[in-house]
């Protein structure tokens, strides 16, 4: 192979009670990458469209995951990489993720993968890094792994792939205003409450139980966070009415995509994710923000391959 094209999906992150540990993919929206090698040692980007974006290595996410691979590798040429830029960055649903995951996931192609993906996530992350002054691993876990994943330790790095119930669709809606994650980060409480703590740690482990047994109404029960959500929903115009009626729609439960202002909702099926879908719209429209809606079912592969050029 000397080309690659790919899929580069978008991705939930936090899930509500996971915190920097807890993401999942999306099938219906992400970005598409062609990354291709070159005889030039390093990376160059090539073209960006969709978004205005720096083409410079060192500033754009891609590239600097690029760059933590090839400073591993023993390849002696370089890469180029064009981005069709389909997620608009500071939309919460891990549009820096995308593009740094895609790039890694792509090159260890090219080479005949020589890393496993946990040594891809580490790559990534310093693309994170970049875009959020924080390395954080729960947007790009997912897009490379696929389906849910949990980081279960930052140091070591340690990420478990969690199994994705056959009929789990998300609704998102996302309002077309921006809040960067290195701003949403900024406004979070450094210290909480043991009770607010015991609260979380049984959401996650109860919804990492409910994923394992396929057990919607588990999941549903511990869609909830007691830690976060609180303090971000404040950054996202009517955010407890999207919620509520979400719920009301059917939806096994609700929060705050990433650092927002994108908000999810979980759903049994495809019928009540189409009707949470337009519980959003008919409560967004009136407020005069402009909006996408995104209804998908989990991606269980990750970044896929659109098309190979020996």
């Amino acid at each position: 192979m000397e080309e690659i094209k790919i899929f580069c999906p978008a991705t939930i992150a936090n899930v509500s009670c996971g915190f920097d540990v807890l993401g999942l993919a999306l099938d219906s929206v992400g970005d598409e990458m062609i990354v291709r090698k070159t005889t030039e040692k390093g990376i160059r980007i090539t073209k960006i469209i969709g978004q205005d974006l720096p083409l410079e290595t060192e500033k754009n996410v891609s590239g600097v995951a690029g760059l933590a691979l090839l400073a591993k590798s023993d390849y002696e040429g370089g890469f180029e990489i064009e981005i069709d830029k389909r997620i608009k960055p500071g939309s919460g649903i891990g549009s820096s993720a995308a593009s740094s995951a895609g790039a890694v996931w792509a090159m260890n192609e090219l080479l005949g993968k020589p890393f496993s993906n946990l040594e891809l996530v580490q790559f990534a992350m310093q693309g994170e890094k970049l875009a959020s002054d924080v390395a954080h691993a729960d947007n790009v876990a997912p897009a490379i792994y696929g389906g849910f994943t949990l980081v279960r330790s930052y140091d070591p790095l340690d990420i478990i792939s969690l199994p994705t119930p056959a009929e789990l669709y998300a609704t998102v809606i996302h309002p077309q205003i921006e809040v960067k994650t290195s701003d949403s980060r900024k406004i979070l409480k450094t210290t909480i409450s043991l009770e607010k703590g015991i609260q979380q740690w049984g959401n996650l482990g109860g919804l990492i139980a409910g994923l394992f047994q396929s057990d919607y109404d588990l999941i549903g029960r511990s869609l909830h966070d007691h830690i976060v959500e609180p303090i971000r929903s404040i950054l996202i115009p009517a955010f407890d009415d999207i919620k509520a009626n979400a719920l009301k729609a059917g939806a096994l439960g609700s929060g705050i995509s990433g650092s927002g202002p994108s908000i999810f909702a979980l759903s049994k099926g495809e019928e009540n994710a189409k009707k949470v879908a337009q519980s959003m719209k008919e409560t967004y429209q009136p407020i005069g923000i402009d909006f996408d809606i995104h209804i998908s079912k989990i991606n269980a592969q990750g970044v896929k391959i659109i098309d190979i050029k020996d």
